[in-house]
């Protein structure tokens, strides 16, 4: 009798040990044909750019006055009296008050050399003051240098042409970006036989070529002829705008 309950129980584990095996295969199964297959999305990537050409109409110019005095106090005094008058005649040229700042002033101490380079013992005081003008009649721009070098500007240090207001232009340069990346996405698609589907990522970003810059002398303390009118040339600026586009193939 105690041999046969034995077995009896041998025989109900190996019947439950069956039952659980099977359940645990029918829903690995369930689980490998219901889980979703991922879906990839076949795509397209273009780079697009759009340029707009601007005539400069307003610039920005750095004027400074360099002076040199063995007194320190001299140096100063000289260096503000011709300052002064550079600013007046900026502003009897009809720059407002406000279009010019002050963005330098210094005064160092700089000493003297002989003809073999060995120091001489003398001492100069070296005053610069620089003013950051804004000019919004380039017209005038010519005869402005001239009139700031008479009246005691004896460095320039050059003019950055620009455009006051260029909202419309990025704009439109951010318009023609886009333009030019969905004809390159066209394209292509036409070339691998496949359908254009629609944007799926665009990032732009706007630049802007090298400004011409006009020089007519670079710092130093030395003097600076004035001509009768200094010939200025604004040209043009370009203005880019930087698209990436990716788009989705149907």
């Amino acid at each position: 009798m105690r041999n046969k309950l034995y077995l009896l129980i041998l025989l109900a584990l190996i019947a439950a040990l069956a039952t659980f095996g099977i359940a645990s295969a029918r829903g690995a199964a369930q689980a490998t044909t219901t889980e979703p297959t991922p879906t990839v999305t076949r795509t397209i990537a273009v780079n697009g750019t759009g340029k707009v050409y601007l005539t400069p109409d307003i610039a920005y110019v750095t004027i400074g006055v360099h002076t040199e005095n063995k007194d320190a106090a001299q140096a100063v005094a000289q260096n503000n009296a011709q300052s002064t008058k550079v600013k007046e005649a900026l502003i009897a040229m009809g720059v407002d008050a406000k279009d010019i700042q002050t963005t330098n002033f210094s005064i160092y101490p700089q000493q003297q050399y002989d003809q073999n380079g060995k120091p001489t013992g003398d001492i100069n005081y070296v005053v610069d003051n620089q003013i950051y003008v804004t000019v919004r009649d380039l017209d005038k721009i010519g005869n402005l240098l001239d009139t700031v070098v008479k009246a005691g500007a004896n460095s320039i240090y050059g003019i950055q042409f620009d455009v006051a207001d260029r909202t419309k232009a990025q704009s439109e340069a951010r318009k023609l970006a886009v333009v030019d990346a969905q004809a390159q996405a066209k394209e292509l698609a036409t070339a691998a036989g496949v359908t254009l589907g629609p944007v799926q990522t665009i990032n732009a970003g706007t630049s802007q070529t090298p400004i011409p810059v006009y020089e007519k002398g670079m710092g130093g303390g030395g003097g600076v002829a004035a001509a009768a009118s200094v010939p200025v040339s604004t040209g043009q600026m370009v203005l880019q705008s930087d698209v990436y586009m990716v788009f989705a193939i149907q």
